[in-house]
């Protein structure tokens, strides 16, 4: 309720400013957001952090699913922030973030200082599938509003996925950066833990047991394993055609029913970026990989592996 009433805040405040520049009113609305970032992130046991499209959606899933069976919960809420933790103060508050405004309100563009005192997932994925990702996210579900608050290409307007992917302001160069901030900042925070997409997806159950051990709630063999059963690729296609979390708003809802590019869970593929793109692009883009992105990640050597193949428990 407290989060609905913060959104309809700043739709009233925005819509009583509605004779300001453009310019003005999205820093005013990045503003406004990074302010509920900030209280959101000062009250929370735990932050989620990632880029958009590296798997954060599966990870809340799964999260979801081990607490609820843990402490005897319904199914048909995802955790977000303190939902479930109202239900049972066992389970933390869990911060999830894309980390894109609470820079604007605190200022730190240069830094992590926001986190340094915080217990830290950070979620990570190689940038060339994060990339594409990106692309028919873009296309088929952000709104407007949204692309214009993130600097992404005008709503309806005809860009293909390679200009998207090399987009400074939309693609690898941007994804890179971010990333590599966070490379630089990672010594600095007291409590951090690196988790990548493709570890998730070649090892789910360890992966989840390190994640939720981090976060101070171990669980058992049973608990985990019934959280990567119930957020498998083709569990979480079904729960998203039945529209299992509409009460959790449109996270995971499909926006086209016919068309698989429009669902949230898409291909869930490692290495997918190469059914895209002919063999030169594909080189020269690995390359801006290879040379740009900080090491810590492990994604140097990967941007050369072999091809792609079908996640059986991931999602995108």
């Amino acid at each position: 309720m407290q989060t609905v009433l913060k959104k309809m805040t700043r739709f009233l405040v925005l819509g009583l400013l509605f004779w300001l520049p453009r310019d003005k009113k999205i820093r005013i609305d990045r503003w406004l957001r990074g302010r509920e970032e900030f209280r959101k992130l000062k009250q929370a046991d735990g932050v989620i952090v990632s880029f958009g499209k590296s798997g954060r959606t599966w990870l809340r899933v799964m999260l979801s699913r081990f607490y609820q069976v843990k402490h005897g919960l319904g199914e048909r809420h995802l955790i977000g922030f303190d939902n479930l933790h109202r239900k049972n103060r066992a389970i933390p508050r869990l911060f999830f973030t894309h980390d894109n405004y609470l820079k604007d309100y605190t200022g730190n563009r240069d830094s992590k200082a926001d986190f340094y005192d915080k217990k830290v997932v950070l979620l990570v994925r190689n940038p060339l599938d994060v990339a594409v990702s990106q692309f028919f996210q873009w296309q088929y579900r952000m709104r407007p509003g949204k692309k214009a608050l993130n600097e992404y290409p005008e709503h309806g307007s005809d860009v293909d996925i390679h200009d998207f992917v090399m987009s400074p302001t939309a693609g690898l160069p941007k994804i890179i950066d971010y990333l590599n901030l966070w490379a630089e900042e990672s010594k600095k925070i007291s409590s951090l833990l690196v988790v990548r997409y493709e570890d998730m997806r070649s090892n789910t159950a360890d992966v989840l047991e390190n994640i939720v051990t981090f976060l101070g709630t171990p669980g058992n063999a049973k608990e985990i394993a019934e959280a990567v059963r119930f957020a498998s690729v083709e569990n979480m296609r079904n729960m998203e055609t039945k529209r299992t979390f509409w009460l959790s708003g449109s996270r995971m809802l499909a926006k086209d029913r016919d068309n698989p590019d429009s669902f949230k869970v898409r291909k869930a593929k490692v290495g997918g970026y190469r059914d895209y793109f002919s063999a030169e692009q594909i080189a020269a883009m690995q390359a801006l990989v290879r040379e740009r992105l900080d090491p810590l990640f492990g994604y140097q050597s990967e941007v050369e592996s072999p091809p792609a193949v079908e996640s059986v428990s991931a999602a995108c």
